[in-house]
């Protein structure tokens, strides 16, 4: 039994590969936590901050991590499809035409600020991330496994935007809000980044290899095969369905929404050296799993009211099985 197929080392991968990223990234912990579970649950994460809170360098780190290809796009209005995915080119030499690969054939991609391109090119990613392959001029190309797509927004700077619809929102397996760092945390991050440093190049030297690209697909399978009981599926549903009944949301989430739940809680559970999912680790990930997939009441938007406060007021009201 290799490692990432028993509990034991699959709960040390899993652990060691939250540390490893801890050493680049300073008072993030809990964007750490769930970038890491929707790893390990083979998910996609769109991560919404303001500029300069480590987004970026996060997604370097766990690239590192196990020694994946990383690729960075800048999502802009020019942005075309074959921006992203790469486009047939003729060879003069031979005549004959020749595929050109994009950024998009890599382990992890950031897509950073997705929603300042056009509606074509953002569905030509989210076709990636769902397929997991790529097709150009007829021909289908698999993307390297692990495949991982995580796109950065903006949520103050929203002037000649396009805002992801929907059906597409849903694609992402969890949306991850990233604040500004406590004080403390803050101090010491400034004091590392400045410590004899040139330039503001993102730093990344520190992050230490724990698993190979093989090693991470066969940990994806283990979590995917965690148990869970089907009180635990069924109050991770009945969640689900409260959100389309609750007061304050106008559309709730739809059964892809249960369906990214479970999976999250899965890895959750590995995280908490568990080999089965709880009541607790389903709530855990419930603001992640499901703030992308509800539309907030009209009125309590323009309250200026957070999707967050309305989402975990529901999660509060469903009664968690007990053992």
């Amino acid at each position: 039994m290799s490692e990432e197929t028993s509990l034991e080392g699959a709960t040390g991968i899993a652990a060691r590969l939250g540390l490893q990223i801890r050493k680049a990234v300073l008072g993030q912990d809990e964007m750490i936590d769930q970038l890491v579970a929707a790893f390990l649950a083979a998910g996609h994460v769109l991560l919404e901050g303001v500029p300069g809170v480590g987004k970026t360098l996060t997604v370097l780190a766990l690239a590192r991590t196990f020694g994946g290809r990383f690729a960075r796009i800048q999502f802009t209005p020019d942005l075309m499809p074959s921006d992203v995915v790469g486009h047939a080119i003729l060879d003069s030499a031979s005549g004959r035409f020749r595929i050109r690969q994009g950024p998009a054939f890599t382990n992890l991609l950031l897509a950073d600020e997705i929603n300042r391109a056009p509606a074509k090119t953002q569905a030509a990613l989210l076709e990636v991330m769902q397929e997991q392959q790529i097709t150009i001029e007829g021909r289908s190309f698999p993307l390297p496994p692990p495949f991982m797509a995580i796109a950065t927004q903006n949520p103050v700077e929203l002037e000649g935007t396009y805002p992801l619809p929907e059906a597409e929102l849903d694609r992402f397996l969890l949306k991850v809000r990233v604040d500004f760092p406590g004080e403390k945390d803050e101090i010491d991050l400034v004091a590392a980044a400045t410590d004899g440093r040139v330039g503001d190049a993102l730093d990344v030297s520190t992050v230490e290899p724990v698993a190979d690209a093989a090693a991470v697909v066969s940990l994806q399978r283990f979590v995917a095969g965690l148990t869970v009981d089907r009180r635990v599926a069924e109050y991770a549903v009945r969640i689900v369905r409260a959100t389309r009944a609750a007061p304050g949301i106008s559309m709730g989430a739809s059964p892809r929404g249960a369906i990214a739940l479970v999976r999250a809680s899965r890895a959750a559970a590995l995280l908490a050296g568990r080999g089965f999912v709880t009541p607790d680790d389903v709530k855990r990930m419930a603001l992640p799993a499901l703030r992308h997939r509800v539309t907030i009441a009209p009125d309590l938007d323009i309250e200026g009211r957070p999707v967050d406060a309305v989402l975990k007021a529901v999660v509060d009201a469903v009664e968690a099985p007990r053992a």
